[in-house]
């Protein structure tokens, strides 16, 4: 970057870095997840298949490997699930009430995948809004941490994740979307968002950017 140049291509910074990983979770990442409820496994399939298919074969080891380098360099990994507050969801945004989303709190809905686990001490925001800066204490989290750059990584790429990364930017974070960390429900949807989103971000695939962590760290 130039002097006096601003950008949003600014590699990541040591210790002021933080791995963001939204909503890959038991209720809709997996096909017996509470999100498919009453719908047989021949409609999942149909509607589904390809969000599955991605999960496993490209998303999940993506954000495994990027959890490991982030591990290995003290980068804070953080995770946000779609959980009530309340067993019964009262507390949910109108938004998830009309979409009929509750996942009741402490329930297996949820829960992290366990192909990416948390590790014993990172924090996992339950979260009630499409945005996680909205219905969470993240912005302060991330302030209190020193966090400046935002790497991110998560499902729906369309959804819940552009909605981070277009609240994160207004709030003053240098984004990193990682390209094949995100998931959507159709390639459409995925390759449109990642157009759309495109000013608000820097996008890297996991590769470009574990190769950047450890060369940051070197």
């Amino acid at each position: 970057m130039q002097s006096g140049q601003l950008s949003r291509e600014v590699p990541i910074t040591p210790g002021a870095t933080a791995l963001l990983v939204i909503d890959i979770q038991n209720y809709f990442c997996r096909p017996d997840g509470g999100g498919y409820t009453g719908l047989a496994p021949a409609e999942v399939e149909r509607d589904c298949g390809y969000f599955f298919r991605q999960l496993s074969e490209v998303t999940l080891p993506a954000i495994r490997r990027l959890q490991e380098a982030c591990r290995a360099q003290a980068i804070e990994v953080i995770f946000t699930v779609i959980e009530s507050l309340t067993r019964d969801g009262r507390d949910r945004s109108l938004d998830y009430k009309i979409s009929g989303f509750n996942v009741p709190r402490g329930s297996r809905d949820a829960q992290v995948l366990e192909e990416i686990a948390p590790a014993a001490d990172e924090i996992v925001l339950p979260k009630t809004s499409s945005s996680v800066f909205i219905s969470t204490n993240l912005d302060y989290l991330l302030r209190n941490l020193g966090v400046r750059h935002l790497m991110i990584v998560g499902c729906l790429t369309d959804q819940c994740v552009e909605s981070a990364v277009r609240d994160a930017c207004d709030l003053g974070y240098l984004v990193t979307l990682v390209t094949d960390g995100c998931a959507s429900m159709s390639p459409e949807r995925h390759d449109n968002s990642l157009r759309t989103i495109k000013g608000y971000c820097r996008q890297r695939d996991s590769g470009r950017l574990i190769a950047e962590i450890a060369a940051q760290h070197a």
